[in-house]
């Protein structure tokens, strides 16, 4: 899986290049200005937020010593509460609103990564609506399991030496179901839903890799939320292209695509 996650990240090499070469940079327009409003929003909801959550955690704490260590980490904690959960939403809200223009962009990707062959290959015909409900449907799906582990790390987080171990964590799953969604892009056009994650299971490193960067690419002020899609799905699309391509997972001529999968 290492190998993988490797492969993930290396796919960004080269990503503004090819954006510029297929001029793909109209497509992002809608979704930048989604991704930067978002963004603003949740950034902003974690600075009005963060007092009075934490003032709600500090009453959990009935016994007047140590109230006020007590009602100091309540804050801490509520502020990274609220940034988790808040970059969880932010993450599934901008993959989801965005799928219908990030679609185009990875089949120009794969046009151009497998020339005269891509010819030969079928595609699923979708419509803009369609995409839309594909990936508001994958993204709930992630968003809840997501949550699932996150919050339970969180709590775990607080706990000095464990808490070094469930920040990686945390931060592994973060990426992990990002990558998910970018590379789920490439996949809508060959594979139905249960199909798709399938697929991601079984090459679950190229998605984690995949988020690793994007992940980190949040952390750039403002400038973060601008690029980090359009770089991230083009990086993702010629990853997951060119995994499908060497494994024959791309129907050709009624080719049985699902039993390839779960060989």
């Amino acid at each position: 899986m290492i190998k993988n996650i490797i492969n993930g990240i290396k796919a960004y090499f080269g990503g503004f290049a090819l954006i510029s070469k297929l001029g793909l940079w109209k497509y992002f327009a809608v979704p930048i200005l989604i991704s930067f409003l978002t963004g603003i929003l949740f950034m902003a909801s974690a600075w009005f937020l963060s007092d009075p959550l934490g003032t709600i955690i500090a009453k959990a704490w009935v016994w007047d010593w140590g109230s006020e260590t007590f009602a100091v980490i309540s804050k801490y904690f509520s502020i990274l509460l609220i940034l988790a959960i808040g970059l969880v939403l932010y993450k599934h809200i901008i993959m989801a609103l965005s799928a219908p223009f990030m679609s185009p962009v990875s089949e120009k990707v794969e046009v151009h990564l497998l020339g005269d062959q891509h010819q030969d290959h079928q595609h699923r015909n979708t419509s803009f609506r369609e995409q839309l409900m594909r990936g508001i449907r994958i993204n709930v799906r992630n968003l809840f399991r997501e949550l699932l582990f996150i919050i339970p790390l969180l709590i775990l987080s607080l706990i000095p030496i464990v808490g070094i171990i469930a920040t990686i964590l945390i931060f592994a799953i973060q990426a992990y179901y990002v990558g998910f969604g970018n590379m789920d892009y490439t996949m809508e056009r060959h594979f139905k839903y249960k199909e798709s994650v399938q697929f991601v299971r079984k090459h679950r490193g190229t998605a984690i890799g995949n988020g690793i960067v994007f992940m980190l690419v949040l952390l750039i002020p403002i400038i973060g939320f601008i690029i980090v899609l359009p770089i991230s799905v083009v990086a993702a699309s010629t990853e997951t292209v060119r995994i499908l391509n060497e494994k024959g997972l791309i129907e050709v001529k009624g080719s049985d695509t699902i039993s390839k999968i779960e060989a």
